[in-house]
């Protein structure tokens, strides 16, 4: 009887961090892991969104800064961290449809 009785004194204690582990550790892992295979995909000729909101075209990579085109013969440096989002092809041909793509689908960073 003191061996089930023991158990069941930690049971409230093992079931908390299960929760923890299932609710918040596992999906920020996911979340994480998804943003790192996402940046690591980033050639040049991609349109991205940066945190800041600029939204660009990858003239140039290296492992740590990111050149975007943000306008015609204008080129900015970012870290590649920055970037949160990998646009469709032609978004900034037309931005205000941005909107509505990112509201059908949820940012690739953060699915």
């Amino acid at each position: 009887m003191g061996a089930s009785a023991g158990f069941m004194d930690y049971l409230p204690i093992i079931l908390i961090i299960a929760f923890f582990y299932f609710v918040i550790f596992r999906p920020q892992q996911q979340r994480a892991k998804r943003q790192k295979e996402m940046l690591e995909a980033v050639t040049v000729g991609n349109e991205v969104l940066t945190a800041g909101g600029i939204m660009g075209k990858v003239t140039s990579v290296s492992p740590t800064v990111v050149r975007l085109e943000v306008a015609p013969s204008v080129v900015i440096a970012v870290q590649k961290s920055a970037i949160t989002t990998l646009l469709p092809p032609g978004t900034l041909e037309s931005p205000e449809q941005l909107s509505e793509q990112l509201n059908q689908q949820p940012p690739s960073c953060c699915a």
